[in-house]
């Protein structure tokens, strides 16, 4: 157990650099093949073909989907446009309610209260390589009832993200709260959060890669509610 968990914090210490040890690796493998063709290994290899094969072709079985996991979502982008919740409110001309302001039902209507507009907090990368940006939005659309909505996002794509509220305002930390997967990489979308949960203790909303344990983007949210 302690020689796997040993492999597994050098691969994920290796993940934030995946793209320049492939282009790297790419490099080399192109260098040593005219090499070899230029010492003549291409003999060598036919006369041993069947070996070669026998090792060669479960090598490559492995290595296009685990090379195809880490470094296609590289570059592949999604993009995904919800309405928010703060919509219905701007719809039937009232303004949306600022961050800390307080609406309550009209007893002589019991028209329902309207989304409350709690805190916000701006996305960045993690790092040169893991950009980040947009706001996040954290929302009271009932009494109680809460969702993190994401506008003007984009970040770097990569396998197993997924959108926390962390109690840390730097990134991820022990108690973070798993919202679900990353909905698509640009956009505005939301997430609903779960009743009963105390929003107060958290001050941050994340993408982070499960994974590999590694953080992309972090938003600090707003204290003071």
């Amino acid at each position: 157990m302690e020689i796997f968990g040993a492999a597994e914090s050098f691969v994920s210490s290796l993940y934030p650099y995946r793209w320049a040890i492939g282009a790297v690796s790419a490099v080399v493998a192109v260098g040593l093949v005219a090499f070899g063709i230029r010492r003549g290994w291409q003999r060598w290899v036919w006369a041993h073909r069947v070996a070669v094969a026998m090792v060669g072709v479960p090598a490559i079985a492995v290595a296009l989907p685990v090379g195809n996991y880490l470094l296609s979502p590289l570059w592949e982008r999604s993009h995904l446009e919800e309405a928010s919740p703060l919509a219905a409110a701007e719809q039937n001309g009232q303004p949306s309610p600022p961050a800390g302001a307080t609406v309550v039902a009209r007893p002589d209507t019991g028209a329902a209260a309207q989304p409350l507009l709690r805190r916000t907090g701006e996305f960045a990368g993690a790092d040169d390589f893991h950009f980040g940006r947009g706001t996040a939005l954290l929302i009271e659309t009932a009494p109680g009832t809460f969702v993190l909505r994401v506008e003007e996002f984009s970040v770097r794509n990569g396998p197993d993200l997924y959108v926390y509220l962390s109690p840390s305002a730097k990134g991820f930390e022990e108690g973070a709260l798993n919202l679900g997967k990353l909905k698509a990489t640009d956009g505005a979308f939301n997430y609903e959060i779960p009743a009963g949960t105390d929003v107060s203790k958290f001050r941050s909303a994340i993408v982070w890669c499960k994974q590999f344990s590694a953080l992309f983007a972090v938003a600090p949210l707003e204290s003071g509610m």
